[in-house]
């Protein structure tokens, strides 16, 4: 139950901050998680790390759709990705799971 309520609240922390602040605060929201949710450090870091990939796979895959795909698949062209714009939301996907995994694990750690 408690992996649930950290997937969850890491999402829902990481939405809210990244409304007003940078990007780079939805590490914060998965540390604050990490330190007030108790879980071993690989649990902590699963639960960071999946709430912030659907959050950022939720959020790319929206404004994907609201732009009608042009902008990621001019993206996709500049990398090398074939013009795949499921591939680029994937690997935005993977760039936020990875900050929000470090950044609970960081905070699993300082909870020991």
């Amino acid at each position: 139950m408690k992996f649930i309520v950290a997937i969850l609240l890491t999402a829902l922390l990481a939405f809210a901050e990244s409304l007003y602040f940078p990007w780079w605060t939805v590490a914060i929201a998965a540390f604050i998680v990490g330190v007030f949710v108790h879980q071993k450090p690989w649990k902590a870091f699963v639960t960071g790390f999946m709430g912030l990939f659907l959050l950022w796979a939720g959020q790319s895959f929206y404004i994907d759709v609201q732009n009608e795909h042009i902008l990621s698949q001019k993206v996709a062209n500049v990398l090398p990705l074939g013009g795949s714009t499921v591939l680029l939301i994937l690997i935005t996907a993977l760039i936020g799971g990875l900050v929000g995994g470090f950044g609970a694990l960081t905070g699993s750690f300082i909870k020991k």
